[in-house]
């Protein structure tokens, strides 16, 4: 198994060119499954995610071809398995975004119910209420949701929480059906928008993506298209808090600053210069930080995916600082890993106190999940000394080469056997 091995101290300087979003391409992928014309993907980030997201895709019929230039081919024109089994589905939650598609074009649709990181519950009965209402038959049987209709047809769905991917799987789902479907209290993340608009090219009708309510006029067919999946704003923001834990000067390019609103205004909060132009961001800092309340929610509000980071952050700056976290209720296993470089950090519920400390000490930790993978790096990268990450697999599931990208920008950081 990999591992990271980390030499603190070194302040990061340079520029690093941000990759896709995992998040906006795994199920901007199943949209192929709409369609019998090839949907052809630019952007598509080289990750585990993505890499079992494929050998799925594969598995079901769907022709997957990869050119030189990081571009996708997928052509669904037949797709003779229309299942999602459990050896594929367990190590990514995402997997369950096949079933909204298949069920709307073929009537028929057996998946299993997913893995993934170990954060929490993340249940699928939203996606499963919406499928109900839309008129699909659905029975779990075996650990497994089969999904059977006709045509689906079109409703009206008022969701009990913010639900990223069954906001996804409904979208698509009506895409095809017969009618128009309103989603309320709909997620808002860009990723969602991304989706919708790769929809929209290949021939959707969808109005109100990026609000928290989308309405879907379904059509008969989609056809194929050309589509660039948009830049990854989580892994910015993980670049955007390793320059300013370090104290450096770093460039990040090919991103969307308007996507980082919330995590902008906590940089600067914290005490970085940040400045943003049209697809890149600038940040400065001498190292000297403030820490910051931070609170997840949903889009537009602090994300999730950034809570480890920040608290990573909060650990070596002045003063003392809450992170609370609203999405998921098993978001802090870092925090024990953390303790191990020297962390204050004390957990009450969903809420975590860190007061900062003048410095962290190298160790041995254990990465739990992908994101707090990120902020052991981070820890890692201030730390006195010498920092092993064992079990990175969870980092590759998200993070496109991030030691390449962090040793060009003056890490000391190195993957070994």
């Amino acid at each position: 198994m990999d591992a990271l091995v980390i030499q603190g101290g070194n302040p990061l300087s340079g520029e690093v060119r941000i990759s896709g979003a995992k998040n906006a391409a795994l199920p901007i992928l199943t949209a192929c499954l709409l369609t019998a014309e090839p949907l052809k993907l630019g952007n598509v980030p080289h990750l585990k995610d993505i890499s079992t997201m494929l050998a799925l895709l594969g598995h079901m019929g769907v022709r997957v071809t990869l050119d030189d230039r990081n571009q996708v081919t997928l052509s669904g024109e037949s797709i003779p398995h229309k299942e999602a089994p459990y050896e594929m589905v367990k190590t990514m939650r995402a997997a369950i975004l096949v079933l909204g598609p298949t069920l709307a074009r073929f009537g028929d649709a057996r998946v299993s119910l997913p893995g993934g990181c170990a954060i929490g519950s993340r249940p699928v009965d939203l996606h499963i209420k919406g499928l109900q209402a839309m008129g699909a038959e659905i029975n779990i049987e075996h650990g497994y949701i089969h999904a059977r209709c006709k045509r689906l047809k079109g409703a009206r769905i008022l969701m009990d929480m913010v639900t990223v991917t069954g906001t996804e799987n409904l979208m698509m789902a009506a895409a095809l059906a017969d009618g128009t479907t309103v989603l309320e209290n709909a997620a808002r993340e860009p990723e969602v928008v991304d989706l919708a608009r790769c929809l929209v090219a290949m021939g959707a009708q969808i109005e109100g993506a990026g609000s928290d309510v989308i309405t879907i006029h379904g059509v008969e067919k989609l056809h194929g298209a050309d589509y660039s999946v948009m830049p990854d704003r989580i892994e910015t923001g993980t670049f955007l808090v390793a320059a300013a834990m370090t104290g450096g000067r770093v460039r990040v390019t090919h991103t969307q600053p308007d996507t980082l609103d919330a995590v902008i205004a906590k940089l600067r909060e914290a005490g970085a210069a940040v400045e943003t132009g049209p697809d890149w961001i600038e940040i400065e800092s001498d190292g000297t930080l403030t820490a910051v309340d931070v609170r997840t929610a949903p889009h537009p509000a602090f994300p999730t995916d950034m809570q480890a980071q920040f608290m990573a952050l909060n650990c070596i700056a002045e003063g003392a600082a809450s992170v609370s976290e609203t999405i998921f209720e098993n978001r802090f296993m870092h925090v024990q890993e953390l303790r191990r470089l020297g962390a204050n950090i004390e957990v009450s519920g969903y809420t975590a106190l860190v007061r900062g400390v003048p410095r962290l000490d190298g160790a041995t930790v254990m990465a739990t999940d992908l994101r707090a993978s990120a902020s052991l790096v981070l820890a890692g990268l201030v730390a006195a000394g010498e920092t092993t990450i064992e079990r990175i697999y969870h980092l590759d599931r998200g993070y496109e080469r991030i030691e390449e990208k962090l040793t060009q920008l003056g890490a000391r950081i190195k993957r070994v056997h």
